[in-house]
């Protein structure tokens, strides 16, 4: 068992390494950008999280996960906590978040510079192929972060995680 004067900062953040999305879980809560802050205090460790989408129905089983996590390979106690002065942007995602989730089948956000266009969410390169002939089929996939396309080079259908500012 740690306690919090052996404990750091880098040391917290290689723990929350191991808290994968529910949803996609080849990312990390780091590959994801979710941590806003880490806090030591002599009491434990406090962390600031927030979640990639306003409406994401797994914000209270990552807390959990990070607390579970935390507490079982630092031993000391986590509190964690949504950041609300933060809000999420795709471009928080990690390049190495965005490869994984190529290598996993959906297509990463593209690095936003301005406003959401058309073509962000219509130009999608397939990440079974890499063909750019694919098109939208629909804005809303099997989760709120996702959209569906399909490709017309390989007929591959497959979700892309929406670019968000």
């Amino acid at each position: 068992m740690m306690s919090t004067q052996t404990i750091n900062i880098a040391t917290v953040y290689a723990s929350l390494e191991h808290v994968m999305d529910p949803e996609i879980p080849v990312l990390s809560v780091v590959d994801l950008g979710m941590i806003t802050g880490v806090e030591l205090e002599e009491t434990g460790v406090h962390i600031k999280m927030i979640p990639t989408f306003a409406a994401c129905p797994a914000v209270g089983y990552i807390q959990q996960q990070i607390k579970t996590t935390l507490e079982s390979e630092l031993g000391v106690a986590v509190s964690v906590e949504v950041d609300k002065q933060v809000h999420w942007q795709s471009n928080r995602m990690t390049p190495a978040a965005k490869e994984k989730l190529k290598n996993f089948g959906i297509a990463p956000p593209k690095v936003l510079t301005g406003e959401i266009s058309t073509e962000i969410m219509m130009e999608v390169p397939c990440p079974h192929c890499g063909s750019e002939q694919t098109y939208l089929r629909s804005p809303f996939g099997s989760t709120l972060c996702r959209a569906i396309h399909f490709c017309k080079a390989c007929g591959q259908v497959f979700e892309q995680f929406k670019p968000l500012e």
